[in-house]
């Protein structure tokens, strides 16, 4: 077999990944697209393995063995996505990207900055509305 077919086989794979990943927006489908991307290279590990093992004297398979160390990476890096997406969408109740984004620290939601001068209180403005709070109930259980 020719080397040409498991190239374009795994360029179709990595190039579909690659799509996979830049145009999906949910958490789990793009965790997938990443997979077949590492699928794409391990198909090339072991393309190219085979291809020098038939030229070269001594066959060392260090193509096979990285693929082996990738599957390994591979595992390790769905088993951590998932449950980094699990608890994400148990906190947030979607695993959509666009809507996560407001994880990050110093960003508000709505777009609004929380320094600004009208939003802050004074110690002496929140120590008012808490002794009001504590007389309207007060004078609504009597």
């Amino acid at each position: 077999m020719h080397l040409a077919y498991p190239a374009v086989l795994s360029a179709l794979l990595f190039c579909t990944g690659l799509y996979g990943v830049l145009a999906r927006r949910n958490a789990i489908l793009v965790l997938m697209s990443v997979e077949l991307m590492l699928n794409a290279v391990n198909l090339n590990l072991v393309a190219f393995d085979v291809w020098l093992s038939r030229t070269a004297e001594e066959t060392l398979h260090s193509g096979q063995a990285l693929t082996l160390f990738t599957i390994a990476i591979a595992a390790a890096e769905i088993g951590i996505g998932l449950a980094i997406v699990l608890a994400v969408h148990r906190n947030r109740g979607t695993a959509d990207i666009d809507k996560l984004r407001d994880t990050a620290e110093g960003h508000e939601p709505d777009g609004s900055d929380a320094s600004d001068g009208d939003l802050t209180l004074t110690a002496e403005q929140d120590a008012q509305s808490g002794r009001a709070g504590r007389t309207g109930k007060a004078e609504a259980t009597a």
